[in-house]
């Protein structure tokens, strides 16, 4: 069974930074694909990222992209997501979801809230 933690959500100022961090245990992210989801306030969850472990694909939210950055670090098995120039419309709780190669987000983290305060 995979367990993801989420941490790294908090409250900054609009145009500040943030980083989110995605860590596995019970099984190693090889051959995951591995996303962020959002959910906002009133709103349903969205695709934020994605990265596929194996050849480092990455792929983004019209929302996000040139802002956040999604990567991975093999030796931590941990999803890294770097948040820059941050909106105020980018408050939501945040959440990892990894994708063990059947098409569907199969584990999910507990999320992280993410504030950003105009």
């Amino acid at each position: 069974q995979v367990q993801l933690v989420e941490s790294g959500g908090g409250l900054v100022q609009a145009g500040g930074s943030l980083r989110l961090s995605c860590a596995a245990s019970g099984h190693t992210f090889s051959g995951y694909t591995v996303a962020w989801f959002r959910r906002a306030p009133g709103k349903e969850r969205g695709f934020v990222a994605l990265i596929r472990w194996s050849g480092g694909n990455t792929v983004y939210a019209d929302s996000v992209k040139g802002r956040f950055a999604i990567s991975r670090d093999n030796a931590k098995n941990t999803v890294y997501l770097q948040m820059n120039s941050l909106k105020p419309e980018d408050t939501a709780v945040y959440y990892c979801a990894a994708d063990p190669g059947t098409n569907s987000y199969l584990y999910w983290g507990q999320g992280t809230q993410v504030t950003v305060s105009s």
